[in-house]
């Protein structure tokens, strides 16, 4: 068991993906950085001072706090400020992985086509037949030849 777990884990796609998720795991906090710390301030100057991180809904009676934090030391709080700056972190994150795969596609796409649209000329024959083509074709211009 010890070697197939060994043997699973030297493929090349294991190790691919866990790049993958490490580099993931970093761009998601540079998304998560971008969306609170850049993007939600701008909307909320747009829209007068909207900050979508302290809206929640109480429900328990004893909530009576003003900003989230406190209010869930109070009881239990619906957060949906929260998971409207999660939904936009994934929109972004989403949008940006999306422009990536385009910008590959495309980048496939021109290389088949590249391909495709190559001359299929046949490849120029080695020296010493063209050197024989051509005594070939300077006998039989010669008088006499038949």
């Amino acid at each position: 068991m010890l070697k197939e777990f060994q043997e699973f884990v030297a493929r090349g796609n294991v190790m691919d993906l866990a790049v993958g998720v490490i580099i993931g795991g970093a761009f998601g906090l540079i998304v998560t950085s971008l969306v609170d710390d850049i993007i939600m301030p701008i909307v909320g100057a747009i829209f007068g001072g909207l900050d979508f991180s302290n809206y929640f809904v109480a429900l328990a009676p004893e909530v009576t706090a003003t900003t989230l934090e406190a209010a869930r030391e109070q009881g239990a709080v619906l957060a949906y400020g929260s998971f409207l700056t999660v939904l936009l972190n994934f929109l972004i994150l989403a949008w940006i992985i999306f422009l990536m795969v385009r910008a590959v596609n495309n980048l496939r796409r021109r290389v088949v086509q590249e391909k495709t649209e190559a001359p299929t000329e046949p490849p120029a024959p080695p020296a010493d037949v063209k050197l024989l083509t051509e005594i070939r074709d300077l006998l039989a211009t010669r008088p006499g030849a038949a």
